[in-house]
């Protein structure tokens, strides 16, 4: 046995070696060094088109309202739009080769774990068999003392090699760790230099239509470019004037919820847009959802507002219904008769007012949406309240950074919670595209 414990424990520490971790390549090969330098070159190029159009937009915004000055500001618009997309499509470029070279690096990384496994699995059985082998045994398979007190010291060299194995691996599953962290971040910046590139070909076909339709009445008189001006005019106060639907309330002008959002975004950082979205989203919900009373506080059960139906889990009856009564005796209102989100498949109702809280987690807001809206009790259902709610619900999600990748986490996350990979983001899309939507609106009116 001494013979073999000696060629194990000397495989095992030459395995060793194997497993030690090396630093990854610090550059895998997928664009040629002659391409990345093109493509460093080709930016710097975009960057200084970029100046020159911005330089132009400069000039011209004091020409505004002249028919002149519009056409000549929008082509300028066109032009820069244009070159930004080119950077943007240069960015994405390298970004992905970045986001390759992470992959393959994972990919080594994870093969080392692998390999580390196996030996050290090796490492066990063999520490095992020793320290289950009785010293008389192993007294007697030796041909020596020497070969016995040989065997003795295999034992406390691959004990000693293990806990090295060990902080090699848990070294090893933290770079592995850090290295899936960057590459996540990576998508995610991919996402939104994607996201901005598809948003500014958009905005580049309008500007098209809107020249074209500039440049068509300059061949006439200055009347007919006073009549797309009234066109605008109208336009712009049928944006602010518009319904904006809210759910289990009463809806408010668009000018006035944008107003709201504008307060919330300058105290979350949360985009006023995205923030609209989000109430645009749960107001459609709420459609298809119903509207339900409490009608038991000790069970939580309720009743369907107009079609008297009985619903069991109206309200969850020790997490919610008491909060959701202190609230309503603050506020003053009666808490059998004021509606409450009913209840889908699986699960509880009970979510209150526009931005749909839960009576729980409304009270873990409270202080701060009072603070916010100068309100010593902050109502769910007043929509200048819920709209603030919304925001500081999304700042902790991360939306305040405004990037499309964060918004689109934040919008899942507010809909699924942690099952929002898989459960939210169709919510996020629909989101989104509201939120794009809002924010060319908003960006109408800043122009008009």
């Amino acid at each position: 046995m001494g013979r073999y414990i000696g060629a194990v424990a000397l495989g095992v520490l030459l395995g060793l070696g194997f497993v030690v971790f090396q630093a990854a390549p610090t550059r895998a090969q997928n664009l040629s060094e002659q391409e990345k330098t093109k493509l460093r070159a080709e930016y710097d190029a975009i960057q200084q088109e970029i100046a020159q159009w911005q330089k132009v937009l400069d000039d011209t915004r004091a020409k505004k309202n002249t028919l002149q000055g519009d056409v000549t500001l929008l082509d300028a618009q066109i032009k820069k739009a244009t070159a930004e997309i080119r950077s943007r499509n240069n960015t994405i470029a390298r970004l992905a080769d970045e986001i390759n070279q992470k992959s393959r690096n994972i990919s080594a990384l994870e093969q080392r774990l692998e390999d580390g496994r196996e030996s050290l699995a090796e490492l066990l059985r063999e520490k095992q068999e020793f320290e289950t082998t009785s010293i008389a045994v192993m007294v007697l398979s030796a041909q020596g003392l020497s070969e016995f007190f040989s065997a003795v010291d295999a034992i406390d060299s691959i004990n000693e090699k293990l806990q090295r194995h060990f902080d090699q691996l848990r070294g090893i599953r933290t770079e592995t760790e850090k290295e899936k962290e960057a590459l996540a971040a990576r998508k995610d910046r991919e996402f939104d230099a994607r996201y901005e590139v598809e948003q500014k070909k958009k905005q580049i076909d309008e500007n098209k239509k809107e020249k074209n339709e500039l440049l068509s009445v300059a061949k006439s008189e200055e009347k007919a470019y006073q009549q797309v001006l009234a066109e605008r005019q109208r336009r712009a106060e049928e944006i602010r004037s518009a319904l904006f639907e809210l759910r289990d309330t009463q809806g408010i002008s668009f000018e006035t919820a944008l107003a709201y959002a504008i307060a919330a975004e300058s105290v979350t950082g949360v985009r006023a847009a995205f923030i609209l979205g989000i109430l645009r989203q749960e107001s459609n919900l709420g459609k298809n959802v119903g509207q339900c009373y409490l009608t038991n506080p000790d069970t939580g059960a309720g009743k369907g507002k107009n079609t008297g139906t009985v619903f069991k889990n109206v309200m969850h009856p020790t997490r919610d219904v008491p909060v959701f009564l202190n609230i309503m005796e603050r506020l003053g209102r009666d808490a059998y008769s004021t509606v409450v989100s009913c209840p889908q498949s699986v699960g509880y109702g009970g979510a209150m007012g526009p931005s749909q809280f839960i009576p729980s987690t409304w009270k873990l807001y409270e202080v701060r949406i009072g603070s916010a809206v100068g309100a010593g009790t902050p109502d769910p259902w007043i929509p200048k309240h819920a709209i603030m709610a919304t925001a500081l619900y999304m700042q902790e999600l991360g939306a305040g950074t405004q990037t499309p990748s964060a918004e689109q986490k934040a919008a899942a996350q507010y809909y699924a919670g942690s099952y929002w990979k898989s459960r939210g983001m169709g919510y996020a899309a629909s989101v989104l595209s509201f939120a794009t939507q809002y924010q060319n609106d908003i960006d109408f009116l800043n122009e008009n």
